[in-house]
C-alpha cells in the first residue's frame, strides 16, 4: 500500500518498493522484482532479475530472499527457488495458496523441504487472507545464513540454449525426487476442481467461449457507458461552475483569466476521465481475481498472432472503444515487451467515445438522412463504418509494427489457468487507487502544461493585431440585445482569427487545402489536440454559436451554408466531411493519450513516433477520400 514505483536505469521496467517496520522496531527495504518461473531471462523483466541476482556488485543485491511459490504446483515453481539458492544467497520460501493445496488434496511436509536445502525457512501462507504473515515477519526478524551447501550448476545466460536444457532436466529430476518425500497427495478431486473443469468446458470451448466472452464485453461496455455518464457530466458541470466562479470572484486580469480559462479546465480534462478509468479497470480486475481473464487471453491467443499480438492484446484494444488511456494502462498485462509496444502503438487507433461528438457532428452535417431498404438508417451505417475503420487500422498497423519492432527471440505465450475464485476486494481497491492515482499525477502533469499554451495561444496575438481587428468591426447600431449578442460573437471570432493560434490556422491553410479544409478547420484541427471533442466547441465558437450544438441547431445550419470565398462552393460537402471524419478516426489529436504512452515506455520516443505516423496515416487517408469524392 505504501510501495514507491520508479524505474530500473537504463530500461522501462518498474522498479517496486517500500519499508516493512518489523515487531521488533527494525526497518527493512523489500524490493519486488519481477515475476519469473526460471533465472533464464527470456524477456526484459526476468533480465532484471538476472542481472541483479547474479551480480553482487549491483546496489539494488539483496542481503535476503523470499522466493514466493505456490504451493499447488511445487515442481515447476521450486525450479526458480533452487536456482536463487544455488546462488549463495539467503533464502525464506514462502509456499503460497496453501489453502487452494489442501482443497486440492495436497499435504506439504515443511520439515522436509526445509532440511533438504540446509535448513532454509520454509513458511506456509494464505496471502489474500493474510494467513502466515506474521511467522514470515519472525523469520525475517530472526534470520540466519544458512549451512553451506553443494552448488548444483552454474546459472548459463541463455545464449547457450543445449547447456541450458541439460541443467534445468537435471534440476527437475532432483526436485521430482525430492517432492516424492516432502508431498503426499490425495487421490480424491476437490469440489474447486470440478467445478473449474465444468465451467472451462464452456469457458474456453472454441465456439462457446467466444460467445460468453463476447456477452461479458457486451455487458461491461453497457455498464461504462451508462454508469460513467452521470459522474462525468457532474465533474463537467463542477469545473464549468467552478471556471465562472472564479471569473465572477477573483479580481479580473491575466491570471484570473489564465486560472479560469486555461487550468481549471486543464484539470477538469483529467478528472472527467476518472468515472470510465475507475469503471473500467474494476471490471478488469474483477474478471482478473476470478480467473476468467486467464481464459480469455487463452481463447484470443491463436486469433491475435497473425497480427503480431497476443491473448493479452484483446482486452486493451477493446477499452479502447471507450477512452485510449485506461486501454493503455491496461497493456501492464502483457508479459512480452515487443507485444505490448504493438499494442500501445495501436490502441489509440481504436475509436474512443471522445470521437463521438465529431463524428455525430459531421455526419448530421454531410450525410443524408435516408434508409436503406427502409429499415437501415444510413448515418448509423456510416458511424459504425467508422468503428470498423479502426479496428482494420488497428489491426494493420500491428502488422506493420510486427516487422518494423523485430524480435531476436521468437514471442509465445505460456500461462496457468487458475482457479475460479471470488475475488479479494482489498486487492481491488488497492489496484484501482494505484491506477488512478498514477493516472491522474503523471498524465495531469503533462495536461496542465498543454493546457496552459493552448490557452495564451488563443488568448493573444501580435501586438497591436487584435485590437485593430475589432476596432475596424462596425458597431452595433441598436442595443437591441440580440444585435448586441450577435456583435460580441463577431468581436469573439475576429479575436480568435486575429490570436496566435487563429494566424496559425491560416498559416497551416496551404497544407490541409488538399483535403477539402478551410483556416476556421485548421484551428479545430490545433485546438483539438487537447482532446477530440474539442473540435466541436471550436466549430460552435468560430461560427459564434453557444457551446453545446445538441441545444441550438443553427450551428449545424451555418456550417452547412459556410462558402470558400474563393471557389463560391460550400465547404462541408460529402467529400470534405468524409475526409474529416477519417483524419479524426486515424489522427492522435489527444494530449491525454501521449501523455499515458510517455508514462508507459518511460520515453518520449514512442508517443511522438506515434502521433508522427498516425498524423500521415490521417493526412494520407483524408486526402484520398477527400479527392476521389470531390
Amino acid at each position: 500500500m505504501n510501495q514507491q514505483v520508479g524505474n530500473y536505469p537504463g530500461i522501462t521496467v518498474d522498479k517496486k518498493s517500500g519499508i516493512l517496520k518489523l515487531d521488533n522496531g527494525q526497518k527493512i527495504s523489500v524490493l519486488d522484482l519481477p515475476g519469473t518461473y526460471s533465472l533464464y531471462p527470456r524477456s526484459e523483466d526476468e533480465r532484471v532479475v538476472f542481472d541483479l541476482l547474479s551480480n553482487p556488485s549491483n546496489p539494488d543485491f539483496p542481503d535476503k530472499v523470499i522466493v514466493v511459490v505456490d504451493s499447488t504446483n511445487l515442481e515447476r515453481n521450486l525450479l526458480l527457488f533452487t536456482q536463487i539458492y544455488d546462488l549463495h544467497i539467503p533464502c525464506i520460501l514462502v509456499l503460497n495458496m496453501i489453502d487452494m493445496a489442501a482443497k486440492n488434496g495436497i499435504a506439504i511436509n515443511n520439515q522436509k523441504l526445509s532440511e533438504a536445502f540446509g535448513n532454509t525457512p520454509v513458511v506456509s501462507v494464505n496471502a489474500r487472507k493474510g494467513e502466515g504473515i506474521a511467522e514470515l515477519k519472525k523469520h525475517l526478524a530472526d534470520f540466519k545464513v544458512p549451512v553451506p551447501h553443494q552448488v548444483v550448476s552454474h546459472i548459463v545466460p541463455l545464449k547457450d540454449d543445449a547447456t541450458q536444457v541439460r541443467e534445468t532436466k537435471e534440476r527437475y529430476l532432483k526436485i521430482r525426487e525430492l517432492l516424492s518425500q516432502a508431498v503426499t497427495t490425495h487421490p480424491q478431486i476437490s469440489l474447486n476442481r470440478k467445478i473449474t473443469s465444468r465451467l472451462d468446458q464452456m469457458v474456453v470451448h472454441p465456439i462457446a467461449g467466444y460467445a460468453i466472452f463476447l456477452g461479458i464485453l457486451f455487458i461491461i461496455f453497457q455498464a461504462i457507458y451508462t454508469l460513467a455518464e452521470i459522474p462525468m457530466n457532474l465533474i463537467d458541470e463542477v469545473f464549468l461552475v467552478l471556471s465562472q466562479w472564479c471569473k465572477d470572484v477573483l479580481p479580473a486580469g491575466i491570471l484570473t483569466d489564465l486560472l479560469a480559462e486555461g487550468i481549471v479546465p486543464g484539470l477538469g480534462g483529467v478528472v472527467i476521465f476518472v468515472p470510465q478509468i475507475t469503471l473500467l479497470f474494476l471490471f478488469i480486475v474483477l474478471l482478473e481475481e476470478t480467473g476468467y481473464m486467464a481464459r480469455v487471453v487463452f481463447i484470443m491467443d491463436k486469433l491475435m498472432r497473425p497480427f503480431g499480438l497476443n491473448g493479452k492484446s484483446v482486452v486493451p484494444l477493446i477499452s479502447g472503444v471507450a477512452c485510449a488511456i485506461p486501454a493503455i494502462m491496461a497493456t501492464r498485462n502483457i508479459d512480452h515487451w515487443k507485444d505490448r509496444l504493438i499494442t500501445i502503438m495501436v490502441t489509440p487507433l481504436m475509436s474512443c467515445a471522445a470521437r463521438l461528438p465529431v463524428y455525430t457532428l459531421l455526419i448530421a452535417l454531410v450525410v443524408p438522412d435516408q434508409s436503406i431498404a427502409g429499415i437501415i438508417n444510413l448515418k448509423g451505417l456510416v458511424l459504425l463504418g467508422l468503428y470498423l475503420v479502426g479496428v482494420v487500422a488497428a489491426l494493420v498497423a500491428a502488422i506493420v509494427f510486427r516487422y518494423i519492432l523485430k524480435s531476436g527471440q521468437k514471442s509465445f505465450l505460456i500461462l496457468e489457468l487458475p482457479h475460479y475464485k471470488m475475488p479479494r476486494w482489498k486487492n481491488v481497491w488497492i489496484t484501482l487507487w494505484e491506477k488512478i492515482r498514477l493516472f491522474v499525477w503523471e498524465a495531469g502533469k503533462v495536461i496542465m502544461a498543454i493546457s496552459i499554451i493552448l490557452w495564451v495561444l488563443a488568448t493573444y496575438g501580435p501586438p497591436g493585431r487584435i485590437n485593430k481587428a475589432v476596432e475596424a468591426l462596425p458597431p452595433a447600431v441598436t442595443t437591441d440585445s440580440l444585435a448586441v449578442e450577435t456583435y460580441e460573437r463577431q468581436v469573439n471570432t475576429v479575436k480568435l482569427e486575429n490570436s496566435w493560434i487563429g494566424l496559425l490556422g491560416k498559416g497551416i491553410e496551404p497544407a490541409i487545402a488538399p483535403l477539402g479544409y478551410d483556416w476556421k478547420i485548421g484551428i479545430a484541427l490545433i485546438t483539438s489536440f487537447a482532446a477530440r471533442e474539442v473540435f466541436v466547441g471550436s466549430m460552435a465558437t468560430i461560427y459564434s454559436v453557444g457551446e453545446d450544438f445538441e441545444e441550438d441547431a443553427s450551428l449545424i445550419e451555418r456550417m452547412r451554408a459556410e462558402q470558400n470565398p474563393r471557389t463560391g462552393q460550400a465547404v462541408y460537402t460529402v467529400a470534405s466531411g468524409i475526409s474529416l471524419m477519417l483524419f479524426y478516426a486515424f489522427a492522435m489529436q489527444c494530449m491525454s493519450t501521449m501523455a499515458i504512452v510517455y508514462r508507459e515506455t518511460k520515453s518520449w520516443k514512442w508517443p511522438l513516433i506515434q502521433m508522427v505516423f498516425m498524423t500521415v496515416l490521417a493526412y494520407i487517408a483524408a486526402l484520398i477520400a477527400y479527392q476521389s469524392l470531390s
